[in-house]
């Protein structure tokens, strides 16, 4: 398997946890070399293959070698692709910059493009089956203002995976999205730092508390295995109920 953005946060967990059901995984990171090598320890310590591979995913040939460095790895085109890497920053509509949206973009729906394609490529060849779970968010259906350009990247992914899981699903490939809603992640160090906005997250999620990386793990891991074997095209929400209140923002 390959995991994008696969040494920190949702990414890391979800590597554990497949590895820990017997997947040999390749974690994918763009700059930190030092997290990507600690998680390939913990997995090898599990008694799974790994190996880190540099890679930024916005770029074709990053891309392409990711995939031929996982394949010669593990002697086997990759047949389960996590799509977990992505940016987010705010800025009001009024404030952005063209580059700033290009960044968002690239990472967060182009990658996910050119991940989906290699992968699709390579098992279509062999004529072997294969799932992709792509790692939306609770942003595919619910506005976040300063946060436009995320907003269109997660929702532009859910409907570029609702497409490809139909074109796909005649080679066996399934392709499913992950909605996470406010996970304690990096990424998201701000809902613990920041009284104010902690609380005001909290008041949008039924449940009462942030979720934790390894509960998203544990969905991916339902989505990848044969108990989810009839399920393509969808999305598994995994928030508190936050998207029971959509007007909320």
């Amino acid at each position: 398997m390959l995991v994008t953005g696969g040494a920190t946060g949702i990414g890391r967990a979800t590597a554990l946890r497949l590895a820990a059901a017997g997947a040999s995984v390749a974690l994918n990171y763009h700059s930190d070399a030092a997290p990507a090598g600690e998680a390939v320890r913990e997995i090898e310590a599990l008694g799974a293959r790994a190996v880190a591979i540099e890679g930024d995913v916005s770029q074709e040939t990053d891309v392409e070698a990711m995939f031929r460095e996982a394949r010669a790895a593990f002697g086997a085109p990759v047949d389960l692709l996590v799509n977990n890497a992505g940016v987010e920053t705010p800025f009001a509509l009024t404030d952005m910059e063209l580059s700033e949206w290009r960044k968002v973009i690239d990472v967060n729906l182009t990658g996910p493009f050119l991940t989906c394609r290699r992968f699709a490529r390579d098992l279509i060849e062999v004529e072997a089956p294969g799932v992709i779970v792509n790692v939306t968010s609770v942003h595919e259906q619910i506005p976040w203002p300063t946060y436009a350009h995320y907003c269109a990247s997660k929702g532009g992914l859910k409907l570029f995976t609702q497409t490809i899981a139909r074109e796909l699903a005649p080679h066996r490939i399934r392709a499913v999205s992950v909605a996470p809603g406010a996970i304690l992640t990096p990424i998201n160090k701000d809902l613990e730092d920041d009284g104010e906005k902690r609380e005001r997250t909290l008041a949008q999620i039924p449940w009462g508390r942030f979720g934790q990386p390894e509960e998203i793990a544990d969905a991916v891991a339902w989505l990848c295995s044969d108990a989810a074997s009839y399920v393509t095209g969808a999305t598994l929400f995994v928030d508190g109920g936050m998207t029971l209140y959509p007007g909320v923002t």
